[in-house]
Order: C-alpha cells, then structure tokens, then sequence
C-alpha cells in the first residue's frame, strides 16, 4: 500500500504520523499514554472483523474479540484509511507489508503483530476520527492463508481449512500458494520499553498474600517485602492452613516496617481469599502475590514507576520459574543478569498472574474483587485480568518487577486442584461441585476454565475451543499411543460433556464475590 502519512509533533516533541482526520487535541493528549497505535476503526465498520483468527487462537487471545460499549480499549483491528502511530514505532518494525493485496488486511496483520508479537499497544479511541465512512472488510481466501503463512505454523492453516472445508477448492489453491511463495517471519522486532520516571507523590500500596500449607514461604516472603526500597503501607495474610497444622503465633515473631495482617480463612479458595483482603485494603494500588516467590527490593518501586510512566491502571510483573524450590535473592539476581539482553516487552498483556500483579484499587473495586466460582479450579488470573479490560483497562506487561516462582512441591491452594484428579473415597468435594459431586467421570478440562471461556467468549467461539482440544488431543501426544488416544475418544468426549454441565451450572450462578 502506497499512501503518505502526516506528522504532527506533540509538546514533548514527539512525532505522531497520521492518516485521515483525527482529533489533535485527542491525539496529544493520547500520546502521554499506553498507546502505540490509535484508531477508532470499531465504528468504521471493523469490529470484531476478520473473525477466522479464532482458528489458530480459539479463546487463548483476550484481545480475540473487541470490547462494547467503551470510550477506550485495546483492539488490533486498523483501519488503514484513518490511524495514527508514533513515528519511532512506524519505522522500527517497518509499516505495513505490502505482500497482502488488500490494504485492509495490510493494517489488520500490523495491528496484530503489534498486539500480539511486538510489545506494541493498540488502542481504539472513540471519536479520535469521525466515523461518517462505514466500510465493509472483506479479506480475500489468498491474504487470509498469507497472514497464518507468515505468522503461525502450517498446521494452524491446515486446521483452518478443516474447519472451513476441505473440499473447497479455493482454500486448497490458497494455501498451496502462500506455502510455495513465502515463509514465516522472525518474530525479531520488540518494541523497547521506555525509561522509567521516579515516582510522582506518594501513593500507598498494599499487599496481599493468600496462603495455605506454607507459613515458612510466606515468612520469607514477608522478609522480601520488609527490605523493599518503597515499602507497602499494608500487607494481608489470609491464611488457609487448617489449625491442626498452623503455627498462630509465627507471624507476630518480629515487628515488621508496614500493617501485618493476618486473617485466618474459614472458607475455601484462594479467589476467597484474595476478596476477603481485598475488603481490608484501603490503599491506591493493590499487589497481588503467591506465597511461594521471592522479590528483590525494588520490587514494589518498579510497579508503582511503570504505571506511572505509562499511564495506566493494571499491570504484570516478570513471573520466573526457579529450577528448583530451593533458590534464593542470589539466584534471582543470576537469572536476571543472565537475562538482561533478552529482548523483554511491555505491550498489551497476553496473560494475567496473581503471582505478581499490581493494580490501582478503583479497578479491583469496580470489579469487586475476584470471581469465586474459579475456586478450587483453574482460569482465575485469567478471568480477573480479562475482566479489567473490559471496563477498559489497558493491562500491560511490565519486565521491571521480577520475581523468582519457587513452586515447592507441596502446599498452596493446588491442593484443591490435586484433590479434582482424585476419584472415590478419597477425593474431597470441589467448590464448584456446589450441589452434584463428581461420581464416575471426572470431568476435563476443568469445569472452572469452561466457566471463564462461557463467561468472555461467544457460544461459536467455545464450539471452536472443543474442536481445538480435542485436535491437540489426538495429534500433539506420541504417535505410538495415537491408537489409544482415539479408542479413548468416547470417554474423553464424555469428561468434556461433564465439565460442561458444571461449568453451565457456575454460569446460572452468575458473577459471585463471597
């Protein structure tokens, strides 16, 4: 696509390059923010366009859909007539490609790599360009096979066609194509992070650290947060460990430099846990943390410098798994110097970690903490992030605060999901069982990450997610049990079915926060 961009230089004399008609005054102030890339293509018509994405991602890209009803969200999907973009972004990862014929695909593949593989921040902005001008988007069988050609693996392209239709010639002539005439990019082009500011103010931060079997991890993580250069005003201890194998009085053992919490959990689940805290915090950010990780001393600093020099409300820390349990600060600082010229990315967050996470307060609030039917299952941090850009959030990732994830052997609100493998006697009742516990077939993949997908995803887009599940199924395991994985396939479908029916069940229920 060949078309001229202006430029228009912002008060920090930064350049913005532009296409079409946008608000300036919007822009400049847009431009102290996240983004890299603004657009306010989802009223021109490009709304949850190109929806074949759902091939290759089913429900495992947040961004899959775009958001109702916001003045502000994230969404990769460009128009090419009416966007701008920081200059130093345009040149860096080099525009769009011109291999695709039609411009519109042209600036749909760039809002995705830039979403997706880049570190780049897509942001839609209502009104930041008028929307008289609705156009259709229609992507050609040849752009959309190039656009899985250059950026996934052929068997995405070859699921795709499955699902489409084998028999469809045009798929087949398509696909032959873009394999014979291109190849998969390097995904060698990272947005780098900017420098952060120090912090302006000073605003409060509490901690919260949900437990259970392991009171010596959470001491030692109590230490980490003792010796942090910007200290929390606030931690919370909600602990689950029964009292048969509590010690009460270790946590009052030393006098720690911020409000030690301690609450002693009669319910059950950590999105229990972490909402019973939550009610006990009044501070300007939250940091969610596990119990089994350790942290450096600039830790907390780095959270709170990130959202400020970016300008947004929620953020991911740095989640490094130890080799072994046994790792310490020492370790911690060898991981990250090993790392340092690792290419790591801020950009629009792909995940959320309760391990290590910072928000502003209003945003928990709004939510009003977790949503306790993940209890005693999977998809929790998921949920919880995913939610928060639906309010219109921009979540990012932040590379600066780091933590080392011990994962000992033991411990930790896994135990609920240990017990869910367990069948007879021996198994204790799941929360989301609630009125009908498990007897023959034990239902997988967990009932609780079909809520979530039920819950943020479209009814199609579940269908797809089964057929993806039961593919990896089949094909991704050894090939000399492939035999026994397709007998099996009958009692699999049946542990789906059954995961479904409880995960329909949490979904009657509705959002629950207690």
């Amino acid at each position: 696509m060949s078309f001229e961009l202006n430029e228009y230089t912002t008060a920090s004399e930064e350049i913005i390059l532009y296409r079409g008609h946008p608000n300036l005054d919007k822009l400049e102030e847009l431009s102290k923010g996240p983004g890299d890339i603004w657009h306010s293509s989802l009223d021109q018509g490009y709304k949850n366009a190109f929806p074949e994405l759902v091939y290759q991602t089913a429900v495992f890209f947040w961004y899959l859909n775009d958001f109702n009803n916001l003045e502000q969200s994230v969404s990769w999907r460009v128009n090419p007539n009416a966007f701008a973009v920081r200059k130093s972004v345009w040149e860096l990862t080099k525009g769009f490609d011109v291999d695709f014929e039609n411009p519109q695909m042209q600036a749909l593949d760039f809002g995705i790599r830039l979403n997706r593989f880049m570190g780049g921040v897509t942001l839609y902005v209502q009104n930041l360009f008028p929307s008289v001008i609705t156009e259709k988007v229609i992507i050609s069988p040849k752009d959309r096979h190039l656009f899985f050609r250059k950026n996934y693996k052929i068997s995405h392209a070859i699921f795709m066609m499955y699902r489409i239709g084998f028999w469809k010639i045009s798929e087949w002539k398509a696909f032959l194509f873009v394999i014979n005439n291109f190849q998969k990019r390097n995904a060698d082009i990272i947005i780098p992070p900017r420098k952060l500011n120090e912090i302006q103010g000073k605003p409060s931060v509490a901690y919260i650290i949900p437990t259970m079997y392991r009171q010596d991890y959470t001491l030692q993580l109590l230490e980490d947060l003792s010796n942090q250069n910007y200290l929390p005003r606030k931690v919370v201890v909600v602990d689950a460990t029964p009292v048969s194998e509590r010690h009460e009085t270790l946590y009052q053992a030393k006098k720690y430099p911020f409000e030690l919490i301690v609450k002693w959990q009669t319910t059950k689940g950590s999105c229990r846990a972490r909402n019973e805290a939550i009610a006990l915090c009044t501070s300007d950010y939250i940091v969610f943390g596990d119990d089994d990780i350790r942290i450096l001393p600039d830790f907390i600093e780095n959270h709170i410098r990130f959202l400020q020099t970016y300008n947004t409300g929620a953020c991911n820390g740095l989640d490094i798994r130890a080799d072994i349990h046994t790792q310490d600060l020492n370790d911690l600082k060898n991981i990250i110097e090993k790392l340092k010229d690792k290419k790591f990315y801020v950009g629009n967050a792909q995940s959320f970690s309760n391990a290590n996470s910072c928000v502003k307060k209003e945003y928990v609030d709004q939510l009003r903490g977790n949503d306790v039917n993940f209890d005693g299952g999977y998809g929790e941090d998921s949920d919880f992030g995913m939610s928060l850009t639906k309010i219109g959030v921009t979540v990012l990732q932040n590379p600066f605060s780091v933590n080392l994830h011990l994962k000992p052997p033991s411990g930790g609100y896994r135990f609920w999901g240990s017990q869910a493998k367990m069948m007879g006697k021996k198994r204790k009742k799941q929360p989301w069982e609630l009125d009908t516990p498990v007897k023959w077939v034990r239902p997988v993949p967990s009932p609780t990450i079909l809520y979530g997908i039920m819950k943020q995803f479209t009814p199609q887009q579940l269908f797809e997610y089964k057929y993806k599940h039961f593919s990896y199924y089949l094909f991704d395991g050894p090939k000399l049990t492939f035999l026994y994985r397709l007998l099996r396939l009958p009692y699999k479908n049946m542990q789906f079915k059954k995961s479904i029916f409880y995960a329909r069940k949490l979904r009657t229920l509705g959002i629950r926060h207690q």
